[in-house]
């Protein structure tokens, strides 16, 4: 008896919850859906017919996608700056601009990694192209000062790359991410121009703590900086030069100047015969 007495409050519990939030909140799995439909449109290698190939047919296609983003907006409307159909035509006027920017970074990509074959491949296999055209267009959003849906874009992407770069970091164009498993980029994190990143990177907060919200936090990497895997940077006092190399399994909590290469000291030792190998990092 008392088993049924706690299911009917749990239910009843339930049913007031969905009443206080259900119509407030957007639909995850149709914005997934829109994600990669929109995706599709963008980069016809993700899957666009060739045969939708007149301008008015693509037209018709962002058309479709615009409804789409309205009908996720409408339920935040009384959070958001302006209208929800103000605010998808913000989104969908900066497209160009996003698309040139994704352009431009699929090419770093092909042009850093001499073991693809085409550019094509980059945008259908390459986690790191696919993890940085959901931050970019998840970015526009956050701008537009947007709730909830950029950090679900990001979460999509990190589920399906194993990349956690929030909608709120600065990334300037030629962005190039390798491999890019484990990679996590901050909130408040600056990227500039070029910069390219290995598997395992992390530019993050030397405290977590919610009395920091607002504040920067997440350092700030130069133009044509290359992190290689594993590397940390932490602070956002923190300034990686410009030009500068940052090598594997480095911990940098300190600014370092342009053109810097910062590495981490490792000793290895050779055994005598019957010995063991002894490395000291």
């Amino acid at each position: 008896m008392k088993n049924d007495v706690n299911m009917q409050e749990f239910v009843q519990g339930l049913a007031r919850q969905r009443l206080a939030h259900g119509s407030e909140l957007p639909d995850r799995e149709r914005l997934r859906r829109f994600m990669k439909d929109l995706s599709r449109t963008l980069f016809p290698p993700f899957g666009s017919s060739g045969e939708a190939s007149k301008p008015e047919q693509v037209q018709d296609e962002l058309r479709k996608h615009f409804e789409t983003l309205c009908a996720l907006l409408k339920p935040l409307s009384s959070r958001l700056p302006q209208s929800f159909r103000q605010t998808a035509e913000a989104f969908f006027e900066s497209l160009p601009g996003v698309h040139r920017l994704l352009c431009c970074d699929a090419q770093s990509i092909f042009d850093g990694d001499p073991a693809a074959t085409e550019l094509e491949e980059v945008y259908l296999s390459y986690p790191g192209f696919h993890a940085v055209m959901f931050y970019r267009l998840a970015h526009v959003l956050h701008a537009l000062e947007v709730p909830l849906l950029p950090r679900m874009i990001s979460e999509f992407a990190h589920s399906d790359t194993g990349i956690d770069i929030h909608p709120g970091a600065q990334i300037g164009e030629a962005f190039c991410i390798d491999h890019g498993t484990g990679i996590v980029v901050g909130e408040t994190a600056i990227i500039g121009r070029g910069v390219k990143m290995y598997q395992g990177v992390t530019l993050g907060a030397i405290s977590v703590e919610r009395s920091l919200a607002g504040k920067k936090r997440h350092p700030t990497i130069e133009d044509q900086v290359v992190l290689y895997g594993q590397a940390i940077v932490l602070g956002g006092d923190t300034v990686i030069g410009a030009g500068s190399i940052v090598g594997g399994n480095v911990w940098l909590t300190k600014s370092v100047p342009s053109n810097s290469v910062v590495f981490h000291k490792s000793q290895v030792g050779l055994r005598n015969e019957g010995e063991a190998y002894m490395y000291h990092i």
